[in-house]
């Protein structure tokens, strides 16, 4: 009569732990993978694009008040287009960077500006840009060699010229991000004529002029 209770009681429990156990060796759902999708508009100006550029200031060194990091205003020189749109219109202002100054000298130690493109403002959005741009002025260096071999003093007096780079000049930069665009309909402008003035009948006087007795 034991044994019996005993088997029937193990049969009852060889199934539950046949339960649990499927419960525990089931696989955990796999996560989530995403999938790169290739961009399917070419509505899109790419970074790298030459951007011309003019320089709307003078930047010299002979007035030594030149500084690193002096920000320097700049424009946009002609119409950048991306399928016969144009993305960034002429006169978009633009902003460079001084990056190195060294005034000139004496030994003839010429100037030097070196400078850096950083972004442009396409309307309310600043764009990343990249380039670089420099000036030299001229060595005095055959100078030097001449006067130290004659009079060594005399040397130390001969200077080279500081760089300059006049308000207009020209130089590019690059886009340093993609500008993604959508093309807009022109708004159309009705013209109205004018409305003729009605004929006035032969006899009447206007109620804007008035006449003397």
């Amino acid at each position: 009569m034991k044994q019996a209770i005993a088997l029937l009681a193990l049969s009852a429990a060889v199934p539950a732990f046949a339960q649990n156990a499927a419960v525990v060796a089931q696989p955990a759902a796999p996560a989530q993978v995403a999938v790169i999708q290739p961009n399917t508009t070419d509505n899109v100006l790419r970074a790298g694009n030459e951007i011309p550029l003019i320089i709307r200031e003078e930047l010299t060194t002979k007035k030594k008040q030149l500084r690193v990091g002096q920000r320097i205003q700049m424009e946009v020189s002609a119409n950048v287009t991306q399928n016969g749109v144009t993305v960034i219109p002429a006169g978009t202002p633009a902003v460079g960077e001084i990056t190195e100054v060294r005034n000139k000298g004496m030994w003839g130690k010429s100037g030097y500006i070196g400078a850096r493109v950083l972004s442009l403002r396409l309307g309310d959005r600043h764009v990343r840009l990249t380039g670089t741009f420099d000036d030299k002025g001229v060595t005095g260096t055959g100078g030097v060699v001449a006067a130290v071999a004659f009079i060594p003093v005399a040397g130390f007096f001969t200077t080279g010229t500081s760089a300059y780079i006049a308000s207009g000049s020209a130089t590019k930069g690059f886009l340093d991000e993609d500008i993604v665009f959508r093309t807009v309909a022109p708004v159309q402008v009705l013209e109205v004529p004018a409305a003729a003035p009605a004929p006035v009948a032969a006899g009447v006087i206007p109620a804007a002029v008035t006449t003397k007795p």
